[in-house]
C-alpha cells in the first residue's frame, strides 16, 4: 500500500531475480524498496496539488503499467490466458489497485500524509477479521485475537479518541481505513481465485495493473476536467508514485522474495509507516503529536502478532503465497503492497 504499493496475486515458483538484480545485495533492495513505499504517500500528497485524485491514481497506474509492459517486452514473457483469468485479474485490479489507490488520493486531500501512512499499517488487522470467516485454514488464537485488539487500541491512539477526534478530518480518515481494508479484501480474493494458474508473476501483475489503469481511464473523464495549467513538481511526483512504487517496485520485491522468501520480504511492511511519517514531517512540515508515533507503534505491534503462526502436526496442502507490488501501499501471509 501503498500506498502505496500495488498488490497483484502471486502463481506458481518464484522466478529467479535478474541478473542485474543480483549485483546488489536483497538487504540494499529490501531498504530501497521500503524507501519507495514509503515514500509514496508523500508523492500522493504532492500529486493531489496540481491534479484531481483520479487524475493522480490514473497517472499512477499508467506509468506503472508501461514500467510492467517494458519487463514483459525484456524477459520475453506473455500476459496471462483465459476469460476466467481476466475476469479474476479484473476484480483484484478493482480491490487492489483502483479502488484504495483512489481512496488514498482523495484522503490525502484533507488528511497529513503521515496518518494516511499510519492507516495503511492496519491492512493486516482487517486481514485478520476477514480471514476468520473467508479462510478456513487461518484459525484464531490467543495471541492472534491479542494482536487484533492491540492494533485497534493503537488505531484509537492515533487517532486520539479519548479528546474526541479534535481536529481530525473523520472523512478522509474514514477513506484511508477503507482504502486497507480493500488491500484486505483483494488479498483474500486473490488468494482463492488466483493462486495457481501458471503464469509468471510479472505477466499477472502486468495484467492486473493494466486492468486498473483502463478501469480509471473509464471513471476519470466523468469525475474530473482538465487542469488549467500544469505544474512540474505534482507531475514529477505522480511520474515517480507510478513508474517507482507500482512498476520498479514490484520488480524489486520479485528478487527479494525470490531469494530470501515472503516472511522476510514481507517484514518491510513495517518500515513503511515510520519512513512515510519522517518524510511527512521533514519534507511537508506536518505536524506530528505524541499519541501519532506512539499509536503507530502500537499498530505494528498488533499487525506483527496477528500474522504469527502455530507448529501443525501435518503441513497444510501446498499453496502459492501471493506477493504484492505496491506499497503499497501490508497484509497476511504475504509481503507488503506496492
Amino acid at each position: 500500500m501503498s500506498h502505496a504499493a500495488a498488490s497483484v496475486p502471486s502463481p506458481s515458483p518464484v522466478p529467479s531475480p535478474s541478473p542485474s538484480a543480483r549485483r546488489l545485495d536483497w538487504r540494499v533492495r529490501f531498504g530501497v524498496l521500503a524507501l519507495i513505499w514509503g515514500f509514496s504517500f508523500l508523492l500522493i500528497k504532492v500529486g493531489t496539488e496540481g491534479f484531481a485524485p483520479f487524475q493522480v491514481t490514473l497517472g499512477r497506474l499508467l506509468f506503472g503499467t508501461a514500467v510492467l509492459a517494458a519487463a514483459l517486452l525484456v524477459r520475453r514473457d506473455r500476459l496471462p490466458r483465459g476469460a476466467r483469468v481476466w475476469g479474476h485479474l479484473a476484480v483484484a485490479a478493482f480491490l487492489l489497485n483502483a479502488l484504495p489507490f483512489s481512496l488514498f488520493a482523495y484522503a490525502e486531500l484533507t488528511i497529513p500524509s503521515t496518518l494516511a501512512g499510519i492507516c495503511n499499517a492496519t491492512t493486516p488487522l482487517w486481514g485478520m477479521v476477514l480471514s476468520l470467516v473467508a479462510l478456513s485454514e487461518d484459525r484464531p488464537t490467543r495471541v492472534r485475537a491479542a494482536g487484533l485488539g492491540i492494533g485497534f487500541v493503537g488505531v484509537l491512539t492515533v487517532l486520539g479518541a479519548w479528546q474526541g477526534f479534535s481536529g481530525l478530518d473523520v472523512t478522509g480518515t474514514a477513506l484511508a481505513l477503507l482504502a486497507s481494508f480493500s488491500y484486505a479484501v483483494g488479498w483474500i480474493y486473490v488468494r482463492r481465485t488466483l493462486s495457481a494458474t501458471g503464469s509468471s508473476h510479472l505477466s499477472l501483475a502486468t495484467g492486473q495493473v493494466g486492468l486498473a489503469t483502463l478501469q480509471l481511464a473509464l471513471v476519470t473523464p466523468l469525475f474530473t476536467t482538465l487542469p488549467e495549467s500544469v505544474e512540474l513538481l505534482p507531475l514529477l511526483a505522480v511520474v515517480a508514485l507510478g513508474a517507482l512504487g507500482t512498476g520498479y517496485a514490484m520488480l524489486l520485491q520479485y528478487g527479494v522474495v525470490a531469494e530470501v522468501g515472503p516472511t522476510t520480504a514481507s517484514m518491510v511492511t513495517y518500515f513503511i509507516p515510520v519512513i512515510a511519517t519522517a518524510a511527512g514531517v521533514a519534507f511537508l512540515g506536518e505536524h506530528l503529536a505524541w499519541n501519532t508515533p506512539v499509536g503507530a507503534a502500537v499498530v505494528l505491534l498488533g499487525a506483527a502478532l496477528t500474522q504469527t503462526r502455530t507448529s501443525r502436526r501435518t503441513p497444510p496442502p501446498s499453496r502459492t503465497v501471493p506477493v504484492s507490488a505496491a506499497p503499497a501501499e501490508a497484509r497476511r501471509r504475504a509481503p507488503a503492497r506496492t
